[in-house]
This record gives C-alpha cells, structure tokens and sequence, in this order.
C-alpha cells in the first residue's frame, strides 16, 4: 500500500516549521534557526534514503547515487525528476530544478514590501532583502533531506542552494573527501 501525503499539508507544515524557528524558537538568532531547520531535513532525507533503497544494492560510485537522487528519490519527493544534472567531475554537483515545488507557490505580502520601502529609517532592509531571507530559509529543509540522503548512502558531503529565477531552484552538492 502506498501511502502518501497531500501537498498541502506539506505546504502548511513547512510554513509553520519555519516560521516557528524563525519567528519564535530562534527570532534573535537566524543562523541557529536555519541550523535546526537543516537538521530536520537531514532526519528526514536520512530516513527517506533509507525506505527507498531498501531492495536497491549499494553505489558503487558517487555518481551513481547522485542519478539516483535525481531520478527516483526526487521522483518520489516531487512527483517529478531533477531537471539538470551538471559536475565538475571532482565532487562538485550542481542539480537544477527549474520548477521547484516547494517555491512555485510562494510570494511576498505587498503589504509588509511597502510597509517597509516607505519607512523613513534607511538602515532597515529592503523587501527584496527580507523576501530573500524568507526564500533562504525555505531552502535549508531540502538542503538537509539531500545531505541526509546521501549520508544514508555513505557520501558525506555539503549541501547549499541557489535561487536564480523563481521558481528555479540550484542544490550545489560538495563532496567532502
């Protein structure tokens, strides 16, 4: 039986999560807050990689672990494949997906842009700077299920994102020596 979640309860429990480090656990300390949100994505791509290689043999190389992230885990994650594979061919690997589902319904509150543009006090930050703020911190959840992955499957490595167009998406995979 195949058992399945809707997205928008993902959606709804994404947003809470962040917003609950972000806003209350760790309001004064962002870069705590994108510490444990990282981590809970690190537990659950840990135990995700887990379930779905349990009849797969082991990789016998990086490369192929990184096929399997793109195509069957992502898959099972996205209902859809990564879009670009690119490497460097010495641990680095670059994994675009141009239309990443948990930004494709994202958006800025008009309100708070403008609340903020129109405050006299220039010190504060833009709403380009606070939206990308907000982007950020929706990306360290798939950083941690990516770097929890491939942990699981015996590749230790560091996880980073990029966003160049929402809602593209770029997962920069480091693998450590």
């Amino acid at each position: 039986m195949v058992r399945e979640v809707s997205e928008s309860c993902l959606d709804s429990l994404m947003r809470e999560m962040i917003d609950s480090y972000c806003n209350r656990f760790y309001a004064d300390k962002p870069d705590l807050a994108a510490r444990r949100i990282e981590a809970i994505g690190y537990q659950v791509g840990h135990q995700l990689s887990e379930r779905y290689t349990i009849d797969r043999p082991r990789f016998n190389d990086h490369l192929e672990a990184i096929k399997f992230i793109c195509k069957d885990f992502w898959s099972e994650l996205f209902k859809k494949q990564i879009d670009n594979l690119k490497t460097n061919h010495r641990g680095t690997f670059v994994l675009q997906d141009n239309k990443f589902l948990w930004l494709a319904r994202m958006s800025i509150d008009p309100s708070s842009a403008d609340n903020v543009n129109s405050a006299e006090d220039h010190s504060s930050p833009s709403a380009e700077n606070i939206a990308a703020h907000a982007m950020s911190m929706h990306l360290y959840f798939p950083c941690g299920i990516i770097r929890g992955a491939l942990s699981n499957l015996g590749i230790p490595c560091a996880v980073s994102a990029d966003i160049s167009n929402l809602p593209a998406c770029s997962f920069v995979i480091r693998i450590k020596a």
